[in-house]
This record gives C-alpha cells, sequence and structure tokens, in this order.
C-alpha cells in the first residue's frame, strides 16, 4: 500500500492562489480565502471518502432472475456489462402507472446523456426503468437523447431487489443508483446510494454525497443556491 502524501495545510494553499478580482473589498478577499481553505478541506473529503469507498469488501453476489429489454432486444444482467467489468445502473422513475417520469429524473438523466459516451469509455451504464422499451424510447426521442442505454425490467425483479420500487408493496417508483462489479466469473454488488429520507439532515431534501446531479452543483455556487420550494420540471413555458 502506498504511503499517504503529506498534504500542505489548506490554508498555506490558500495564501499561494494570489488571485484578486476587480474592485474586491478587503472584507471580501478575507472572507473568500476562508472559503477557499474550506473548499479545498472539502475537495479531501470527498477524495476520502471516494478512496474509502474503493476499498469496499466484495457486495453480495448477483444471482436473481433479471430480464431487460433495450433497444436491440433481450438482455440479461451480464449483458448489461458488455465488454466491461463494472456497471452503473440507475432506475429511472418511470413504472408503467405514470403519465409522465419523475422531472427529477429527468433533468438528471438529461445531463448524464452528454456525459453518457465518455462514461462509457471506462465503464458500463445502464438507464433501467420498469415501462416498456417502446415508452421508453418514445420519450428519449422527444427529449432528445440519443446516447443513454436505457432497458425495461421485464420482470421487475431487479427494481424490486435493489430499492427501485416501494418497499412496502406499493407500486411506486424510487429513484436507485446501483454500482456491479464483474470479476473473476463472479458478478457482485459493489456500492448504492443509500441516502434518502431516514438520512436527511432537518431543513433539506434528501440528497446523496456526492450528489449526482450537475443541476444542483451549479445552483450550490450561486447566491440563490438550490432554494426550498424549486424543483425541475419537465417543460417550461417559452
Amino acid at each position: 500500500m502506498a504511503p499517504t502524501p503529506t498534504l500542505v495545510p489548506a490554508v498555506e494553499l490558500t495564501k499561494r492562489n494570489g488571485k484578486t478580482f476587480p474592485n474586491e473589498s478587503t472584507d471580501y478577499r478575507r472572507a473568500r480565502d476562508a472559503l477557499l481553505a474550506e473548499e479545498i478541506e472539502l475537495r479531501r473529503h470527498i477524495e476520502r471518502v471516494a478512496e474509502q469507498r474503493r476499498a469496499l469488501p466484495p457486495g453480495g453476489e448477483v444471482i436473481g432472475d433479471y430480464r431487460f429489454e433495450g433497444e436491440n432486444g433481450p438482455v440479461d444482467f451480464a449483458g448489461l456489462f458488455g465488454d466491461k467489468q463494472t456497471l452503473v445502473v440507475y432506475s429511472y422513475m418511470f413504472g408503467p402507472q405514470r403519465e409522465r417520469p419523475c422531472p427529477m429524473c429527468t433533468s438528471l438523466l438529461s445531463a448524464w446523456n452528454g456525459e453518457a459516451r465518455d462514461i462509457g469509455q471506462r465503464v458500463a451504464l445502464a438507464v433501467v426503468a420498469r415501462s416498456p422499451i417502446e415508452r421508453l424510447l418514445a420519450f428519449a426521442k422527444q427529449r432528445g437523447w440519443r446516447d443513454l442505454p436505457l432497458y425495461s425490467d421485464l420482470n421487475q425483479n431487479y427494481s424490486r431487489d435493489y430499492f427501485a420500487v416501494d418497499q412496502d408493496g406499493g407500486d411506486g417508483d424510487q429513484a436507485a443508483f446501483n454500482v456491479f462489479t464483474r470479476r473473476d466469473g463472479s458478478i457482485r454488488h459493489f456500492w448504492s446510494g443509500e441516502m434518502g429520507f431516514e438520512t436527511a439532515d432537518p431543513g433539506q431534501d434528501p440528497r446523496g454525497a456526492p450528489d449526482l446531479m450537475p443541476l444542483w452543483t451549479v445552483l450550490d455556487c450561486t447566491p440563490e443556491g438550490r432554494g426550498t420550494d424549486w424543483y425541475p420540471k419537465l417543460d417550461y413555458p417559452a
């Protein structure tokens, strides 16, 4: 195991920054430097968490009867991997009982559509929903999605086993994010986003860490922030 490098204190790195912007005040620069030091510490904590995630022991073996249908026909779970050793699966809240899909999921996937080809260079990506594939593809065409690999969960076993439907026996969709590995002939669960209503802090909507939605990352950098009552919609007035 490689030794952990000695990190320069965040305050010292902040002093090396040296940036100032036109007409900024001394108070602004003092507060901004204090924030920059916290941002450096946040970056380091994100990396520590990612390292801890990568070091997880093997998860449960995937042995369920999971059947899907994609644009090119039926596929089993192993088929979702293609030629990759790692598979990322997003469970899309677009079950057959819904007139239209979840706006929040749709916002996230619209951003992912632009990243899908890049993601696919390193790992396999699959977006799974319980609606028929024809319905998923029709909506993808409407949204202009060209690169998201969409799959219908034919027998819904995957959705039920990996927390993409209500766990109380209901028929409601739940968004879910799961990562699987294929090593030495064995497919195993690696990691899942497990932060929801039960783990939310007071005054905040449930959110993961890291947050999968670029929308919120951008808004977190603004004075308006995420807000408390604004959410993305499927359509906006012209």
